[in-house]
């Protein structure tokens, strides 16, 4: 029986390995348009030069964008001058102050400093939910921001037309789920979409896809962008064939 038993866990083992390989092997090393990302029927205006710009649509609020916060952080410093990142925190009037606690801090150049305060605040730590005006403010406050400041910026029209603005895009991007990733005003992938050929993984595995789908399409990018015109002048024999052609 002992035997027996040492020889259904060598098996189980190996399956699980094997298990392991499958998943591995069905990573998106080559994502396929409409399964691990879509193209958007109009692709939308980016103002990012030669750069790629690359959106984020999140929401503080989301257990998932937290989940991917730290994955996608890490990408964008490794991505360096290849992209122009944005974050877009999505219009949900559930959690109106949360989303102009996000244009407030932008505003103020402070997102890079508590972005990630504002994650750990909610989801970790739970004492402040962030769920009105007075609990914003209480955050910024205890964050070292100055509360006249915060309010003049958190009322302001500027902020207001941020507001507005995520809204527009929202919809020119048909962002309907959260987080999203809008790459080139052309394409648009997550989470989800980037795993979809993997099978039932779990949502750390969905969130590495997700960096790899992003990988290939700013590669792709880059190769579209680094090719060669086809400006070849024609060669004096072809003139000269092609106008014989058109003789006849």
């Amino acid at each position: 029986m002992r035997f027996i038993r040492q020889m259904t866990q060598k098996l189980l083992l190996v399956a699980g390995f094997g298990l392991c390989a499958l998943s591995v092997s069905a990573a998106p090393a080559s994502p396929e348009n409409g399964k691990e990302y879509a193209t958007l029927e109009r692709p939308q205006p980016v103002d990012s030069g030669k750069k790629i710009e690359v959106i984020e649509f999140f929401a503080y609020y989301c257990p998932h964008c937290n989940a991917l916060e730290p994955l996608l952080a890490d990408w964008v410093k490794k991505q360096g001058d290849n992209i122009v990142f944005k974050r877009v925190h999505v219009s949900d009037s559930r959690v109106l102050p949360q989303q102009k606690l996000f244009y407030t801090l932008e505003a103020l150049g402070k997102v890079d400093e508590l972005h990630t305060k504002v994650f750990h605040t909610f989801h970790v730590e739970r004492n402040n939910r962030l769920m009105s005006d007075a609990d914003v403010l209480e955050f910024a406050v205890k964050s070292g921001i100055d509360k006249q400041k915060f309010v003049d910026v958190y009322n302001s029209f500027s902020v207001q037309s941020k507001l507005s603005r995520a809204t527009q895009l929202m919809s020119a991007y048909q962002v309907d789920s959260w987080p999203k990733l809008a790459i080139d005003g052309r394409y648009v992938t997550s989470p989800v979409m980037a795993a979809s050929g993997m099978g039932r993984v779990t949502e750390d595995a969905q969130n590495l896809a997700q960096i790899q789908v992003l990988d290939s399409l700013v590669s792709k990018i880059q190769r579209e962008k680094n090719a060669p015109a086809s400006t070849t002048p024609a060669t004096p024999a072809a003139s000269a064939a092609k106008a014989a052609s058109k003789k006849k």
